[in-house]
C-alpha cells in the first residue's frame, strides 16, 4: 500500500471515515507542495489519461459504440436523480461494508473486468490487482487480460477475485478456463453475455486498431493448455486465415514483432525464434476464430455448472425479463451492464432499468451494477436504487495509465471517500440503509 493511503477496513480509517481520511491525506501532503498523483475530478481524470496514453490506447479504453450515444445516456441517467441532504442526524460513525458472495466486504464496490490493460501500463492486471487488494475491493479478472489468472493471483494473493468468461466457440476451452479460475482462487464466474459479436466501435475503426490482432490481451489463452493445442493444430495445418491478406509495410513488421513477443509462452523461446515460429501468428488467428459465439443461448448455460462449482453471475443483463430468467435458470447473480456503452449505440441506459430489475428480483439475487459510474455519488445513487454492489470500470484504467498501481489506488480511494461523505451528508450511517427515499426523482 502506498504511504499515506488507508484502507476503508483499517481501524484508523473507520474512526474518522474513509472520506475524512482521504481529505486529510491530500491536504496534509499539500502543505509540502505534493498534489494527488491523479486528478480527483472525473473529467480532469479522463483528460489526463488522454494525454498520458497513446491515441490507440485511449480510443480503446474510452470509446463506445457508434456515435457513443449510449455512453452519454449512461451518464445522463444519473442526472435524473438527486440526493436528499438530511442534516441533524448522528452520522459520526459510518459503515460502508456489505455482504457479497457470502463474505463481508469493506465496501460495496468491485472492479469491472477491463481487457488489454497493457495498453495503459506495463504491469497491467498485476498493478490493478495489488491496488484493489490493498483497499479490500474485489477485482474481476478479464478473459482478455495481459497476465494470466495464475500470475495475477501470485501478484495479489490476499485479494478477492472473480473471473470473467467470454463464452468461446470451444467448450473444451471454456471448461479449461473455468477450472483454472477455480484453482487460482477466484470466488465466482462472471459470464459476459453481450459481446458475442464485437460492437461497432467507431474510434477503433477510425484508427484501424484492434489490440488482439497485435497479440495483446491474449494471456489467458496463450497460458491455457486447450488453447495451446488448438494453436498447434492450426500451425500444423498451415492455416494462416486472413493473415495471408495483410499487406507488408513497416507497421506490419511492428505488429509482427508484437505478436512474436506475446507469443513467446507458446514457443518457449526468445524474440528471434518466435519471429520464425508459426505459433504466435497462429495464436492470433485461433483467438479470432474462437473468441466468442453468436449461437450462445440460455440452454447452453447449464454446461457451466458442469465446468465449475463456483457461483455464476450473468453480466450484460439489461431487460428486466432477462433478469427474472436468470433467477429461474438458477444463476447466482445478475450484473446489469451495457458494457459501458461499447456494444450498442442508443442502448437502454442501465440506471434507467435498475429500479425495475431490483423490484422484480426482490432481493432473491444479488445485483451488480455498472455503466456510467464515475464517482462515489454515482455509486450512492445506484445503491439507493437497488444495486448490491457497484462496479468501477474506465476510471481505474485512467488511473493506471497516469500513475500505474498508485494511480489505480488513488482513483479507488477517491470513489470510496466520496461515497462515504455522500452517505454522511445524506444522513445515513450504513450503505445497507439506503433506499429510494434517499433520492429525489427529477
Amino acid at each position: 500500500m502506498a504511504e499515506g493511503t488507508v484502507a476503508p477496513s483499517d481501524p484508523a480509517a473507520s474512526s474518522r471515515g474513509a472520506g475524512r481520511s482521504a481529505q486529510s491525506d491530500i491536504y496534509r501532503a499539500g502543505i509540502s507542495g505534493q498534489r494527488p498523483r491523479v486528478p480527483v475530478d472525473p473529467a480532469a481524470l479522463e483528460a489526463a489519461a488522454r494525454r498520458a496514453l497513446s491515441r490507440e490506447a485511449f480510443a480503446y479504453i474510452a470509446g463506445g459504440a457508434g456515435a457513443e450515444r449510449t455512453v452519454a445516456a449512461n451518464r445522463a441517467a444519473f442526472e435524473r436523480w438527486q440526493v436528499w441532504p438530511r442534516p441533524l442526524r448522528d452520522v459520526s460513525s459510518r459503515d460502508l461494508s456489505t455482504d457479497f458472495l457470502g463474505s463481508r466486504r469493506a465496501t460495496p464496490l468491485l472492479l469491472a473486468p477491463l481487457g488489454v490493460m497493457e495498453l495503459a501500463h506495463a504491469e497491467a492486471d498485476l498493478a490493478v490487482a495489488r491496488a484493489a487488494a490493498s483497499l479490500g475491493i474485489p477485482y474481476t479478472l478479464s478473459n482478455q487480460a495481459s497476465f494470466s489468472l495464475e500470475e495475477t493471483a501470485t501478484a495479489a494473493p490476499d485479494g478477492a477475485r472473480l473471473f470473467q468468461l467470454y463464452w468461446s466457440a470451444s467448450d473444451e476451452l471454456n471448461a479449461s478456463l473455468l477450472q483454472r479460475a477455480e484453482a487460482s482462487g477466484c470466488e465466482a464466474i462472471v459470464v459476459t453475455l453481450d459481446t458475442h459479436l464485437l460492437g461497432w466501435r467507431t474510434r477503433d475503426l477510425d484508427l484501424a486498431y484492434l489490440p488482439f490482432t497485435r497479440g495483446l490481451g491474449l494471456a489467458q489463452y496463450t497460458s491455457d493448455p486447450v488453447f495451446r493445442q488448438l494453436v498447434r493444430e492450426r500451425a500444423r495445418a498451415g492455416d494462416e486465415g486472413d493473415a495471408a491478406k495483410v499487406r507488408m509495410t513497416p507497421k506490419t513488421v511492428a505488429a509482427g514483432i508484437s505478436i512474436a513477443r506475446k507469443g513467446a509462452p507458446l514457443t518457449g523461446a526468445g524474440l528471434r525464434e518466435s519471429l520464425r515460429s508459426p505459433l504466435p501468428r497462429a495464436a492470433v488467428e485461433t483467438f479470432l476464430d474462437v473468441f466468442s459465439t453468436p449461437a450462445l443461448t440460455w440452454d447452453d448455460l447449464v454446461k457451466a455448472r458442469d465446468w465449475t462449482s463456483l457461483p455464476i453471475i450473468l453480466k450484460g443483463i439489461v431487460h428486466p425479463d432477462d433478469a427474472v430468467r436468470a433467477l429461474d435458470a438458477g444463476m447466482d447473480g445478475v450484473w446489469i451492464s451495457n458494457h459501458g456503452g461499447r456494444q450498442i449505440d442508443e442502448s437502454v441506459p442501465t440506471l434507467a432499468v435498475l429500479p425495475e430489475i431490483a423490484d422484480r428480483l426482490a432481493g432473491r439475487l444479488p445485483i451488480i451494477f455498472d455503466s456510467g459510474v464515475r464517482g462515489g455519488a454515482d455509486a450512492f445513487i445506484a445503491l439507493a436504487l437497488g444495486a448490491t454492489a457497484v462496479a468501477i470500470g474506465r476510471p481505474y484504467a485512467y488511473g493506471l495509465g497516469i500513475a500505474g498501481e498508485d494511480g489505480v489506488r488513488e482513483v479507488l480511494r477517491n470513489i470510496v471517500a466520496e461515497l462515504d461523505i455522500t452517505l454522511a451528508l445524506s444522513g445515513h450511517t450504513a450503505v445497507g440503509e439506503l433506499g429510494r427515499d434517499a433520492l429525489r426523482a427529477v
